[in-house]
């Protein structure tokens, strides 16, 4: 079975200390990453407008500032171009009907952003199922990969 060398990964996140902390979990894993940052939902638009090669994956938060990411969502699902790229929200917050909706918008999955073994736990799933060319969109009921007390 083929494998990818090499992870290219988008996170969109307006937080420093988020990115930062994402990009610590990054080390930790066993998979050789490219991990490129844009700040807020305008950027996210435009650096996917203009890139020549999607990301294999976009983190995407949903309380950015400009552009958040429900409207990203919206978009980047009406646009042909993009449709097909995978969506992992990554959000402080986890309101049940907030992920019914991205569920319904197409999300692939969501992932509330916790502590690093939680983080490397469920990035380890995650970058396992992409490298193996398994990644599929699970049921609703599999859809949040972090443990969850939201409401």
């Amino acid at each position: 079975m083929e494998k990818i060398n090499s992870l290219r990964l988008l996170l969109a996140e307006d937080d420093s200390d988020d990115c930062l902390f994402f990009a610590m979990t990054l080390s930790d894993l066993p998979f050789t990453t490219h991990l490129e940052t844009v700040p807020n939902g305008k950027k996210l638009m435009a650096y996917l407008s203009d890139v020549a090669t999607l990301p294999d994956v976009l983190f995407l938060d949903l309380n950015m500032p400009l552009k958040n990411g429900i409207e990203c969502l919206t978009e980047i699902k009406q646009n042909k171009k993009l449709m097909q790229l995978p969506i992992i929200i990554y959000s402080t917050s986890l309101h049940y009907n907030v992920a019914d909706q991205v569920y319904q918008m197409g999300a692939d999955y969501y992932i509330r952003k916790s502590n690093l073994p939680e983080l490397t736990r469920v990035l380890q799933i995650v970058f396992t199922q992409i490298t193996e060319k398994k990644f599929d969109r699970p049921s609703r009921d599999n859809f949040i990969l972090s443990p969850v007390d939201g409401t």
